[in-house]
């Protein structure tokens, strides 16, 4: 067997289809290889996320005292949280590898960009030549640790509940919070360091030394809140508040015990003009090694750790702790007998959120320049260089109104509506959907602002419940217990579902040339163009921006998808047995119960990719079930 590597069997194992063009294609365990619908074979290798672990232990005591004082009562309290969480997500433990079809495809030498235009028959072609020949265009490794995690967590408050009058109460209160950045239980953690242009490494001593971030002691959140009432049918409610976000999770991005020479995860990014490897080559990046030669000797090695063919993840050391205001101003009013409404203004703004970025990503060539990536990264002793920083915001404000009305003869009216809007300039980690990415152009990342990948902004939600007037006890009786069992007791419910499309990003494949960072995906630019009417998105109205600017003209998720309608339908009935603790439940469901057809977002928002902005999938049709359940 070569070292590292599982050798192949492909005449016994399955390949998995998966979309191509993802950071890192899965793939089934136990060496097996990746094959995409468009993109042909695309990784050799186990799944890129498993196996894995996070462990979790939480002390969370909690003190709370409270003191009624005339019209005012005040609660203080006080909350610890000890967090030890031992942690094993680093990958790719077993190795992975990469086929584009680069090195198969004759037109690649001469002109890199015809490869993002190549058919799906084209590139599984190349791709599994490519394999065959043993030419992956990455090869990447990982060791196997543990991280033992650790991190403090002290809150304090008071608050003043003060009904001023029997129409007026105030609550009027202050928290403080203080979170110790994440250290590691052995100190096995380092940092990146810009001024030094170096690693630095964790030690015993001072919460910085241990986790190399200040802490930050500045965290004081008031919180304001009203509520008078106008007349016997009309509320008014108000408040403010700020919440510190004190516990950022981010995969393993933002982990700084994820960092060598404790955690190595090596990767290779191999180039035709290489000369092959020989044999006894063990140095990597030096030659071109290829699929039947295994991993370098050492290759993800703590002993050997270099980061020149590693990712760094990098926290800056004074960073705060990002913070959320929310607000809202609502008035409930009721407007005729058991009918409600509730109408309100609801808003909130994101304050240094954290975000994700390459702080090594590379200028721009100029042109007539064919400068490597390598050469064109500010710390050239480094690769990627992964920073977690407070670059994030966002705003969020809607209305909302609730409409309820409740019957005496059990039917129950319930109305949700949202209009709103959501605007940011990056989407959560592993939240970054339908082309969004959460890793931003960090060299410009005021013109990433745009909308929010979750908003939607209409929203209307229906639920209706109606217990139908025949059977014993409701309105109408049936003339005998035989049309009582068959008649009588049922119930339905109705849920309908109306929603915007969510947003889309529309993105392009650089080239080599134009490529800044593995970490980013550039936006092309558009213009108006008629287009071919049987593709949502058109192609030709897009372009590939020039390689000395990178980053076109085209906004962030500035396109939605189409509308979303579920009518979703309920029936049920009890049918009594020996007594009334012992019952036959019947229950009929619908989903999509008028068969809407609800397309999901393009499979591919690659501009210069094929299949760009075809519709390839649907959320579920109609589906129905019907289930019985004794009770006794």
């Amino acid at each position: 067997m070569i070292a590292g590597k599982t050798p192949p069997s492909l005449g016994l194992n399955t390949p998995q289809f998966v979309i191509p063009g993802e950071p890192t294609s899965p793939s089934l365990a136990g060496g097996l290889f990746s094959v995409g619908l468009n993109g042909g074979l695309t990784a050799w290798g186990r799944s890129s996320s498993n196996p894995q672990f996070q462990d979790p232990f939480v002390g969370n005591p909690k003190v709370v005292f409270t003191k009624i004082v005339h019209r005012h009562t005040i609660k203080t309290g006080f909350e610890f949280q000890l967090i030890d969480t031992a942690v094993n997500d680093f990958h790719p433990q077993y190795g992975t590898e990469n086929y584009t079809g680069s090195f198969s495809d004759p037109s690649y030498f001469t002109n890199p960009s015809a490869l993002n235009s190549l058919t799906g028959v084209q590139k599984q072609v190349y791709s599994v030549a490519d394999f065959i020949f043993g030419a992956d265009n990455h090869y990447e490794l990982d060791n196997n640790p543990v991280a033992h995690l650790r991190q403090r967590m002290y809150f304090g408050y008071v608050q003043d509940d003060w009904k001023v009058s029997d129409k007026l109460t105030l609550n009027l209160g202050l928290r403080y919070e203080f979170a110790t950045p994440q250290y590691e239980r052995n100190n096995n953690l380092s940092n990146f360091l810009p001024s030094a242009n170096s690693m630095i490494y964790a030690s015993g001593g001072s919460l910085y030394n241990r986790a190399l971030v200040h802490p930050d002691y500045h965290n004081f959140a008031p919180r304001l809140g009203l509520a008078y009432q106008l007349d016997h049918k009309t509320v008014v409610r108000s408040g403010y508040g700020i919440s510190f976000v004190q516990f950022n999770r981010m995969g393993g991005e933002n982990l700084l015990a994820y960092n060598g020479p404790s955690i190595v995860d090596a990767f290779i990014d191999q180039v035709p003009t290489q000369g092959i490897c020989s044999s006894g080559s063990t140095a990597a990046g030096s030659c071109f090694r290829t699929t039947p030669q295994g991993f370098p000797t050492n290759f993800a090695s703590p002993s050997f750790f270099n980061p020149l063919i590693t990712q760094v993840r990098y926290i800056p050391e004074n960073e705060r702790t990002p913070y959320v205001q929310t607000w809202h101003f609502t008035i409930q009013r009721e407007i005729a007998k058991d009918l409600l409404l509730d109408v309100g203004y609801v808003g909130n703004h994101s304050v240094g959120l954290i975000i994700l970025g390459d702080e090594n990503q590379a200028v721009p060539n100029q042109l007539g320049q064919n400068l490597s990536l390598a050469a064109r990264r500010p710390f050239q002793n480094f690769n990627t260089i992964e920073i977690s920083y407070n670059g994030g915001f966002g705003t969020y404000n809607a209305l909302q109104t609730k409409l309820e009305k409740r019957f005496r003869n059990g039917f129950y009216l319930l109305n949700s509506f949202t209009w709103s809007k959501a605007i940011d300039n990056a989407p959560g980690h592993l939240e970054n959907y339908d082309g969004d990415n959460s890793r931003g152009n960090f060299y410009d990342m005021p013109d990433d602002k745009g909308i929010s990948s979750y908003n939607q902004p209409i929203n209307d939600t229906l639920s209706v419940l109606y217990d139908l007037p025949f059977g014993r006890g409701r309105r109408f009786k049936p003339a005998n217990s035989f049309l009582d069992a068959i008649a009588g007791g049922w119930g339905v419910n109705v849920i309908n579902t109306m929603t915007s499309g969510l947003p889309i990003n529309i993105t392009y494949s650089p080239t080599t040339q134009a490529s800044e960072s593995s970490l980013t995906t550039p936006r092309p630019s558009v213009y108006l163009n008629t287009g071919n009417p049987i593709y949502y998105l058109n192609s030709a109205a897009f372009s590939v921006p020039s390689y000395t600017q990178p980053w076109g003209n085209a906004a962030r998720n500035f396109i939605k998808d189409p509308a979303f309608y579920d009518l979703a339908f309920g029936l049920h009935k009890n049918f009594g047995l020996s007594s009334e603790t012992r019952y036959l439940q019947f229950r009929a469901e619908a989903f999509n119960l008028l068969n809407k057809t609800n397309f999901a977002p393009p499979g591919t928002l690659s501009s210069n990719s094929s299949g760009f902005g075809v519709f390839s999938a649907t959320f579920p049709a109609r589906q129905v079930q019907m289930a019985l359940k004794l009770v006794f």
